[in-house]
């Protein structure tokens, strides 16, 4: 592991890189630099210090039902804490019905609460909580509400090696029956980032294998027990900066990998176009 360990650039020691509330933060972090890809079916966990993104995303089971799901996302970091604002359009079909129109406009908030960083960078953990909710503005598309406060851990190893882990809880609000449906949520992000100097193509910084998997656990209602997970295997591409415009694209295969989840998807891909500023 020394031959990957990380190579502090900056003025950044041990002893003098504490700080936040009881110093539980740490300056060395590489959650202030960009260290984990930006997931493709899991929620973003890093800080985001200003991005846009464009997310496409299709699942089709049987030869009827289908789903298409278009969003735009907007991220802007005031300090260490990330605000987050997405709007989706999404058309879904069976044999039966078809719906299309706006989905739940989505606001959330996110930021470290603890941090620890080796001596020398092998091991770089980040602590944090992210406070959410959606609000219904087409009830043909979805008529609930929801809150969604989550906990999240961002951890590297190395240089390379990263895990991004979510767990969270969501419950609806609305007039209907899934009112005061409650769902335990929970999500997970591996990857491997291969730099330029192992790659050695024109153009692109950095490349990023991805496998992760996404998850809602039924607590109560008429859900209570059942399993919809998701995995997906992907990557994530990020370019050289056009002056000061830093754009990555992405792409995924989905695939269930519980029954509750192939009731609804039997496989699916995800596409993400994304530029920091």
């Amino acid at each position: 592991m020394a031959d990957d360990e990380t190579t502090n650039t900056n003025s950044w020691t041990p002893e003098n890189s504490r700080f936040g509330l009881f110093n539980f933060l740490d300056h060395r972090s590489g959650y202030y630099t960009d260290s984990f890809p930006q997931p493709l079916i899991v929620e973003d966990t890093s800080l985001e210090e200003t991005e846009l993104e464009l997310n496409y995303q299709h699942t089709a089971a049987g030869d009827q039902q289908r789903s298409d799901v278009l969003s735009g996302e907007f991220q802007k970091s005031f300090g260490v804490t990330t605000f987050e604002l997405e709007v989706p359009y999404q058309r879904t079909s069976d044999s039966d019905d078809s719906s299309r129109g706006f989905g739940n406009i989505e606001v959330s908030v996110r930021a470290p609460l603890y941090q620890f960083v080796s001596n020398r960078g092998t091991f770089d953990t980040t602590a944090g909580v992210r406070l959410g909710g959606s609000i219904s503005v087409d009830t043909k598309v979805n008529k609930y509400s929801e809150f969604e406060p989550a906990f999240f851990n961002d951890l590297k190893i190395g240089r390379h090696f990263t895990v991004q882990t979510v767990l969270g809880y969501s419950k609806l609000f609305g007039n209907g029956k899934h009112d005061g449906e409650e769902e335990f949520e929970y999500g997970v992000a591996l990857s491997y980032t291969i730099t330029r100097e192992q790659l050695g193509i024109p153009g692109v910084r950095q490349i990023s294998p991805l496998l992760e998997a996404q998850g809602d656990l039924g607590l109560n209602l008429g859900e209570a027990g059942s399993n919809d997970l998701l995995g997906s295997a992907g990557f994530r591409m990020d370019f050289k900066n056009i002056g000061e415009l830093q754009p990555s694209i992405g792409l995924a295969y989905l695939f269930p990998m519980t029954s509750d989840a192939r009731e609804e998807v039997h496989w699916g891909i995800v596409a993400s176009f994304t530029v920091e500023f």
